[in-house]
Protein backbone atom coordinates (compact mmCIF):
# COMPACT_ATOMS: atom_id res chain seq x y z
CA UNK A 1 0.00 0.00 0.00
CA UNK A 2 1.29 3.36 -0.82
CA UNK A 3 0.17 5.78 1.97
CA UNK A 4 -1.97 8.94 0.60
CA UNK A 5 -0.50 12.20 -0.85
CA UNK A 6 2.66 10.18 -1.69
CA UNK A 7 5.06 11.61 -4.38
CA UNK A 8 7.00 8.74 -7.05
CA UNK A 9 8.98 8.86 -9.65
CA UNK A 10 7.34 7.11 -12.58
CA UNK A 11 9.54 5.51 -15.30
CA UNK A 12 8.30 6.20 -18.84
CA UNK A 13 11.18 7.81 -20.44
CA UNK A 14 8.25 9.14 -23.03
CA UNK A 15 6.80 11.06 -21.06
CA UNK A 16 10.02 12.89 -19.16
CA UNK A 17 9.70 10.80 -15.82
CA UNK A 18 7.45 13.67 -14.11
CA UNK A 19 7.13 12.88 -10.49
CA UNK A 20 3.36 12.21 -9.65
CA UNK A 21 1.49 12.40 -6.71
CA UNK A 22 -0.53 8.90 -6.24
CA UNK A 23 -3.10 7.54 -3.79
CA UNK A 24 -2.90 4.05 -3.90
CA UNK A 25 -4.84 1.71 -1.07
CA UNK A 26 -6.79 -1.69 -0.62
CA UNK A 27 -6.37 -5.13 -2.58
CA UNK A 28 -7.91 -6.60 -5.60
CA UNK A 29 -8.73 -6.13 -8.69
CA UNK A 30 -7.09 -2.92 -10.15
CA UNK A 31 -8.82 0.07 -10.17
CA UNK A 32 -7.67 2.85 -12.04
CA UNK A 33 -9.46 5.98 -10.69
CA UNK A 34 -8.81 9.44 -12.92
CA UNK A 35 -9.67 12.01 -10.77
CA UNK A 36 -12.04 15.73 -12.29
CA UNK A 37 -10.19 18.30 -12.47
CA UNK A 38 -10.43 19.77 -9.05
CA UNK A 39 -7.63 17.23 -8.27
CA UNK A 40 -6.93 14.14 -6.05
CA UNK A 41 -8.52 13.95 -2.86
CA UNK A 42 -7.04 12.13 -0.31
CA UNK A 43 -9.38 11.77 2.28
CA UNK A 44 -12.50 10.35 -0.67
CA UNK A 45 -14.63 8.67 0.94
CA UNK A 46 -15.66 6.68 -2.66
CA UNK A 47 -12.17 5.46 -2.68
CA UNK A 48 -12.13 4.33 0.37
CA UNK A 49 -15.17 2.40 0.05
CA UNK A 50 -13.94 1.37 -3.26
CA UNK A 51 -10.70 0.23 -1.69
CA UNK A 52 -12.50 -2.26 0.28
CA UNK A 53 -12.85 -4.70 -2.49
CA UNK A 54 -10.37 -3.26 -5.08
CA UNK A 55 -6.80 -1.73 -5.55
CA UNK A 56 -7.17 1.38 -6.30
CA UNK A 57 -4.95 3.51 -8.23
CA UNK A 58 -5.56 7.40 -8.39
CA UNK A 59 -2.94 9.53 -9.30
CA UNK A 60 -3.08 13.23 -9.45
CA UNK A 61 -2.58 14.22 -13.48
CA UNK A 62 0.67 15.86 -14.79
CA UNK A 63 0.55 19.49 -14.04
CA UNK A 64 -2.48 18.83 -10.83
CA UNK A 65 -2.08 19.28 -6.80
CA UNK A 66 1.96 18.01 -6.36
CA UNK A 67 2.21 15.91 -9.76
CA UNK A 68 4.99 17.58 -12.40
CA UNK A 69 3.86 18.42 -15.78
CA UNK A 70 6.53 17.86 -18.56
CA UNK A 71 5.88 20.81 -20.99
CA UNK A 72 5.59 18.04 -24.16
CA UNK A 73 1.67 17.58 -22.19
CA UNK A 74 -0.03 20.03 -23.45
CA UNK A 75 -3.49 18.00 -24.39
CA UNK A 76 -5.56 15.88 -23.14
CA UNK A 77 -4.82 13.57 -25.92
CA UNK A 78 -1.37 13.73 -24.49
CA UNK A 79 -2.68 12.85 -20.92
CA UNK A 80 -3.71 9.94 -22.35
CA UNK A 81 -0.75 8.47 -23.81
CA UNK A 82 0.61 9.03 -20.71
CA UNK A 83 -1.77 7.16 -18.81
CA UNK A 84 -1.14 4.62 -21.47
CA UNK A 85 2.39 4.51 -20.59
CA UNK A 86 1.66 4.24 -16.69
CA UNK A 87 -0.60 1.35 -17.53
CA UNK A 88 2.24 -0.56 -19.32
CA UNK A 89 5.66 0.54 -17.37
CA UNK A 90 3.73 -1.08 -13.87
CA UNK A 91 2.42 -3.88 -16.00
CA UNK A 92 -1.19 -3.16 -15.28
CA UNK A 93 -3.70 -5.94 -16.13
CA UNK A 94 -7.22 -6.32 -16.50
CA UNK A 95 -7.62 -2.69 -15.07
CA UNK A 96 -11.25 -1.45 -14.29
CA UNK A 97 -10.71 2.55 -15.61
CA UNK A 98 -12.41 4.91 -13.82
CA UNK A 99 -12.47 8.38 -15.06
CA UNK A 100 -14.71 11.17 -13.10
CA UNK A 101 -15.79 14.23 -15.15
CA UNK A 102 -12.33 15.67 -17.02
CA UNK A 103 -10.59 12.10 -15.74
CA UNK A 104 -13.27 10.96 -17.85
CA UNK A 105 -12.31 12.53 -20.98
CA UNK A 106 -8.92 11.46 -20.48
CA UNK A 107 -10.22 7.73 -19.73
CA UNK A 108 -12.48 7.94 -23.21
CA UNK A 109 -9.73 9.05 -24.57
CA UNK A 110 -7.30 5.68 -23.61
CA UNK A 111 -10.13 3.32 -24.00
CA UNK A 112 -10.61 5.16 -28.08
CA UNK A 113 -6.91 4.13 -28.51
CA UNK A 114 -6.44 0.90 -26.44
CA UNK A 115 -8.04 -1.44 -23.98
CA UNK A 116 -5.49 -4.17 -24.12
CA UNK A 117 -4.80 -3.40 -20.27
CA UNK A 118 -8.54 -3.09 -19.78
CA UNK A 119 -11.50 -5.12 -18.72
CA UNK A 120 -13.69 -2.52 -18.03
CA UNK A 121 -14.83 1.58 -18.25
CA UNK A 122 -16.79 3.56 -15.93
CA UNK A 123 -17.55 7.45 -17.11
CA UNK A 124 -19.07 9.39 -14.38
CA UNK A 125 -20.53 12.87 -15.80
CA UNK A 126 -18.17 12.90 -18.70
CA UNK A 127 -17.18 15.92 -20.78
CA UNK A 128 -15.03 15.78 -24.02
CA UNK A 129 -17.35 15.52 -26.74
CA UNK A 130 -19.83 18.03 -28.61
CA UNK A 131 -23.50 16.55 -29.47
CA UNK A 132 -25.21 20.01 -30.35
CA UNK A 133 -24.76 21.66 -32.87
CA UNK A 134 -22.24 25.28 -33.36
CA UNK A 135 -24.68 27.43 -31.48
CA UNK A 136 -25.42 25.06 -28.39
CA UNK A 137 -23.63 25.18 -25.58
CA UNK A 138 -23.33 21.64 -24.58
CA UNK A 139 -20.78 21.90 -21.35
CA UNK A 140 -21.44 24.96 -19.32
CA UNK A 141 -18.54 27.39 -19.02
CA UNK A 142 -17.04 26.34 -15.79
CA UNK A 143 -14.30 29.61 -15.96
CA UNK A 144 -17.20 32.22 -16.77
CA UNK A 145 -18.56 31.55 -13.02
CA UNK A 146 -17.95 32.40 -9.91
CA UNK A 147 -17.40 29.76 -7.03
CA UNK A 148 -20.95 30.10 -5.88
CA UNK A 149 -22.15 29.71 -9.40
CA UNK A 150 -20.09 26.85 -10.07
CA UNK A 151 -21.28 24.97 -6.72
CA UNK A 152 -25.00 25.16 -7.56
CA UNK A 153 -24.64 24.16 -11.14
CA UNK A 154 -22.33 21.02 -9.66
CA UNK A 155 -24.20 19.62 -6.68
CA UNK A 156 -27.36 19.19 -5.92
CA UNK A 157 -26.80 20.26 -2.86
CA UNK A 158 -24.04 23.35 -3.12
CA UNK A 159 -23.06 23.42 0.23
CA UNK A 160 -20.73 20.47 -0.46
CA UNK A 161 -18.55 22.25 -2.81
CA UNK A 162 -18.01 25.27 -0.35
CA UNK A 163 -14.73 25.86 0.46
CA UNK A 164 -13.34 26.87 3.28
CA UNK A 165 -10.52 29.15 2.76
CA UNK A 166 -9.73 30.51 6.12
CA UNK A 167 -9.35 26.50 7.26
CA UNK A 168 -7.41 25.60 4.64
CA UNK A 169 -3.11 25.37 4.65
CA UNK A 170 -1.04 27.20 2.44
CA UNK A 171 -0.61 23.97 0.43
CA UNK A 172 -4.17 23.25 -0.26
CA UNK A 173 -5.00 27.06 -1.27
CA UNK A 174 -2.46 26.80 -3.78
CA UNK A 175 -3.30 23.11 -4.84
CA UNK A 176 -6.96 24.71 -5.74
CA UNK A 177 -5.34 27.02 -7.64
CA UNK A 178 -2.78 24.92 -9.16
CA UNK A 179 -5.53 22.37 -10.83
CA UNK A 180 -8.15 25.41 -11.53
CA UNK A 181 -4.84 26.58 -13.99
CA UNK A 182 -4.10 23.13 -15.50
CA UNK A 183 -7.64 22.54 -16.30
CA UNK A 184 -7.47 25.58 -18.03
CA UNK A 185 -4.15 24.90 -19.69
CA UNK A 186 -6.05 21.50 -20.99
CA UNK A 187 -9.52 22.00 -21.49
CA UNK A 188 -9.69 25.63 -22.44
CA UNK A 189 -9.63 25.46 -26.26
CA UNK A 190 -11.59 23.86 -27.79
CA UNK A 191 -13.61 24.48 -24.31
CA UNK A 192 -14.00 20.80 -22.72
CA UNK A 193 -13.89 18.47 -25.78
CA UNK A 194 -11.84 17.01 -28.58
CA UNK A 195 -13.33 17.44 -31.80
CA UNK A 196 -12.51 13.96 -33.16
CA UNK A 197 -13.15 11.55 -30.05
CA UNK A 198 -17.10 11.81 -30.69
CA UNK A 199 -16.11 9.79 -33.78
CA UNK A 200 -13.54 7.22 -32.44
CA UNK A 201 -16.16 6.30 -29.44
CA UNK A 202 -17.00 3.12 -31.65
CA UNK A 203 -13.41 1.92 -31.21
CA UNK A 204 -14.43 1.42 -27.39
CA UNK A 205 -14.88 -2.59 -27.31
CA UNK A 206 -14.93 -3.04 -23.16
CA UNK A 207 -17.55 -3.22 -20.96
CA UNK A 208 -19.07 0.30 -20.32
CA UNK A 209 -20.99 2.08 -17.98
CA UNK A 210 -21.72 5.94 -17.85
CA UNK A 211 -22.86 7.10 -14.18
CA UNK A 212 -24.65 10.54 -14.21
CA UNK A 213 -25.85 12.81 -11.59
CA UNK A 214 -29.55 13.34 -12.22
CA UNK A 215 -28.72 16.98 -11.31
CA UNK A 216 -25.83 17.99 -13.23
CA UNK A 217 -26.19 21.25 -14.59
CA UNK A 218 -22.26 21.21 -15.65
CA UNK A 219 -23.29 18.13 -18.29
CA UNK A 220 -27.19 17.13 -18.75
CA UNK A 221 -28.74 14.04 -18.80
CA UNK A 222 -29.35 14.24 -22.24
CA UNK A 223 -25.80 15.10 -23.22
CA UNK A 224 -24.52 12.32 -21.02
CA UNK A 225 -27.50 9.67 -22.64
CA UNK A 226 -26.34 10.90 -26.30
CA UNK A 227 -22.69 10.13 -25.23
CA UNK A 228 -23.66 6.99 -24.29
CA UNK A 229 -25.40 5.87 -27.27
CA UNK A 230 -21.93 6.24 -29.19
CA UNK A 231 -20.76 3.42 -27.71
CA UNK A 232 -21.42 0.19 -28.17
CA UNK A 233 -23.31 -1.79 -25.79
CA UNK A 234 -22.63 0.61 -23.06
CA UNK A 235 -25.03 0.87 -20.45
CA UNK A 236 -26.65 4.29 -18.54
CA UNK A 237 -27.36 4.99 -14.67
CA UNK A 238 -28.61 8.31 -12.71
CA UNK A 239 -27.39 8.53 -9.38
CA UNK A 240 -30.29 10.86 -7.56
CA UNK A 241 -29.28 13.93 -5.69
CA UNK A 242 -26.13 14.07 -7.23
CA UNK A 243 -24.64 16.60 -9.51
CA UNK A 244 -21.74 16.52 -11.63
CA UNK A 245 -19.25 14.73 -9.01
CA UNK A 246 -21.53 12.48 -7.56
CA UNK A 247 -18.44 10.74 -5.87
CA UNK A 248 -18.66 13.29 -3.93
CA UNK A 249 -22.54 13.50 -3.05
CA UNK A 250 -23.13 10.15 -3.10
CA UNK A 251 -20.09 8.13 -2.25
CA UNK A 252 -21.82 4.96 -1.18
CA UNK A 253 -24.38 4.45 -4.08
CA UNK A 254 -21.44 5.93 -6.68
CA UNK A 255 -18.70 2.83 -4.84
CA UNK A 256 -21.71 0.72 -5.15
CA UNK A 257 -22.50 0.56 -8.90
CA UNK A 258 -18.82 0.48 -9.54
CA UNK A 259 -18.51 -2.82 -7.44
CA UNK A 260 -21.66 -4.12 -8.96
CA UNK A 261 -20.22 -3.13 -12.18
CA UNK A 262 -16.94 -5.47 -11.62
CA UNK A 263 -18.84 -8.27 -10.11
CA UNK A 264 -17.67 -7.46 -6.38
CA UNK A 265 -20.98 -6.87 -5.23
CA UNK A 266 -24.72 -6.69 -5.76
CA UNK A 267 -25.55 -4.26 -8.82
CA UNK A 268 -28.61 -2.08 -7.12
Amino acid sequence: MVDAGVVEQASSSSVHEPRLEILELGSGPTLLFLNAGMGLDPGSAALELLARHARVIAPSHPGFGRSERPRALTTVEDLSYFYLDFLDERDLRDVTLVGVSFGAWIAAEIAVKSTVRLSRLVLADAVGIKVGDRQTRDIADIFAMTESEFNAAAFANAEVGTLDYKAMSDAEVLAVAQNRESLARFAWSPYMHNPKLRGRLHRINVATLFLWGANDRIVSETYGRSYCARVPNARFELIHEAGHLPQIEQPQIFAQKILGFMGRGIYP
